[in-house]
């Protein structure tokens, strides 16, 4: 009995397929050395994050520093626009996200907002992006999606989807549609436990599916999997370890009940809740990319080198011992490889300045605005008192972005005096010295009071209505999703807590337009 031992070339390019599929974080603003290693070893991926970043010039002395290893390096970041920025993590979005562009309902909009952003991201070196959300945000009390959805109409998400993905990817940066097959129908988010969406195929198809069917016609270069378990589907395995959601339905041909789905197929972060706390990265690893996946996406909480050897060592092993057909992974690879190329050749062409002025323009005509019959509503042009109200941020979105109007009152009104509140203050035992406060802080002031996806909170909704009661006169800024009535002598639902949102939002309060910058 003889035993095969693998040559030392065939061992490099194991190893070398291995880190090719992986998409990991690091610690820092510069390349550790440690990347720099396995770069040169076969990485085909790096992702960034807030943390990576702390401006334009910064950013751009990185992913060159990045491209030097590598020049078919996928540099991938997670920038929605909107709420969801890691680009401009330390002031808020120039670009208004999903549902704002949704509520406008013009596509063209989309595609530009979509292009001057791709812009942005080209301009610092970014070829890869991991959005748009084409989620339907079927579910109003959704933790994890809401404004980050286009809305929750299969049809509109589906037309925005598709102008998004155009319009980004004619930057020269790949376009990642995501949450698939569908993220909006959840109640859990997926960062900390597993969703169930328990639906039949009919309703999968006709509602969760159509905008990635639009992502795909438009030619979207990759797909992000979701870490939910959709029964009709699989009843065993979450969508992102499914070989029935990812090959039998994403990636089989049309005429076998597929979408013929033939770009990079990539998992959420494998460090999730909803993967990791159940399976252990390494396991989820390897059963993604049995199912079909490609790259695997890794190190938004798992950002070290141990990390990157975990995930290769379990991935060689696999392979070496027969579990993992070594053909599937050297496919995997090609897929990551070949995105690489493309994005190296779109580097190449002529780069042009993003226009900021699109992402204001866009947060206008997002704006809804409620005027409460019978009461004169004047500009406010001194000093208000600002109320915000805060949820805690999904890890999606982080709490290092600041959102709202507080700050740009403050800034072009001196003396506006602002408090933030949250569910402890606006409790119920604590509610009565709440509004006593408020209403003493705002005596001789205007009073705005921002809120952030009320219809989600009991406890804001309560200080909100209160407040509203105490003082009729209120001014009211809704930057979540608007699902409950309007309350106020005016109410300002932005869509969205953009900077731009805000800047807008502040136009119409205090009835002065704002500039970029």
């Amino acid at each position: 009995m003889s035993i095969l031992i693998p040559s030392a070339q065939a061992s490099d390019q194991l190893h070398r397929d291995a880190l090719a599929v992986l998409q990991p974080g690091f610690v820092g603003s510069t390349p550790p050395e440690w990347l720099r290693r396995h770069m040169a070893a076969g990485l085909g991926s790096v992702a960034l994050f807030g943390r990576n970043v702390t401006d334009a010039a910064q950013l751009t002395a990185l992913t060159a520093a990045l491209r030097a290893e590598n020049p078919d390096i996928l540099v991938a970041i997670d920038e929605e626009g909107g709420d969801v920025t890691r680009l401009e993590v330390g002031s808020g979005s120039s670009w208004p996200g999903n549902l704002a562009l949704g509520a406008i309902d013009d596509p063209a909009l989309t595609r530009d907002v979509a292009r001057e952003l791709g812009r942005a991201l080209a301009a610092c070196g970014i070829n890869y992006n991991w959005a748009p959300s084409a989620d339907v945000n079927s579910n109003p009390g959704n933790p994890v999606i809401g404004v980050r959805s286009f809305g929750a109409d299969p049809e509109l998400c589906a037309r925005h989807t598709a102008a998004w993905v155009e319009g980004l990817q004619s930057a020269g940066v790949a376009a990642c549609a995501k949450h698939f097959p569908g993220h909006g129908d959840t109640n859990i988010d997926s960062h900390h436990g597993l969703p169930l969406i328990d639906v039949d195929v009919d309703l999968l198809r006709s509602r969760d599916l159509v905008p990635f069917k639009a992502a795909i016609a438009a030619g979207a270069k990759a797909m992000m999997t979701a870490h939910i378990m959709i029964p009709v589907l699989d009843p065993e395995l979450p969508a992102t370890l499914s070989k029935a959601v990812l090959n039998d339905l994403l990636r089989a041909r049309p005429e076998d009940g597929g979408l013929g789905y033939d770009g990079l197929i990539v998992t959420d972060a494998i460090e999730m809740g909803a993967i990791a706390d159940t399976y252990g990265i390494a396991e989820g690893t390897l059963l993604a990319i049995e199912a079909g996946a490609d790259a695997i996406c890794v190190g938004g909480g798992l950002a070290d080198e141990d990390t990157v050897i975990q995930l290769r060592d379990a991935i060689v092993t696999a392979v070496r011992s027969g579990r993992l057909g070594e053909e599937r992974l050297a496919d995997a690879a090609q897929r990551v490889r070949n995105l690489g190329s493309w994005a190296r050749i779109e580097a190449q062409g002529e780069r042009l300045e993003p226009d900021l002025a699109i992402g204001l323009q866009a947060a206008r005509r997002a704006l809804r605005v409620v005027r409460a019959p019978g009461l004169a509503v004047a500009p406010v042009t001194d000093r208000p008192y600002v109320a915000s109200f805060s949820p805690q941020a999904n890890i999606a979105v982080g709490d290092e972005t600041p959102w709202g109007v507080a700050g740009i009152l403050a800034a072009r009104l001196p003396g506006t005096r602002t408090e933030d509140f949250g569910p402890d203050e606006a409790s119920p035992e604590r509610l009565d010295a709440l509004v006593a406060r408020v209403v003493a802080g705002a005596q001789g002031r205007r009073l705005v009071l921002m809120v952030r996806d009320v219809h989600r909170y009991d406890w804001m909704s309560a200080a909100l209505h209160r407040l509203v009661a105490a003082r009729p006169d209120a001014l009211v800024v809704e930057m979540g999703v608007p699902q409950a009535a309007p309350v106020g002598a005016l109410h300002i639902a932005t869509h969205g807590a953009a900077r731009v949102c805000g800047l807008a939002a502040v136009e119409v309060l205090t009835g002065q337009p704002q500039a970029m910058g």
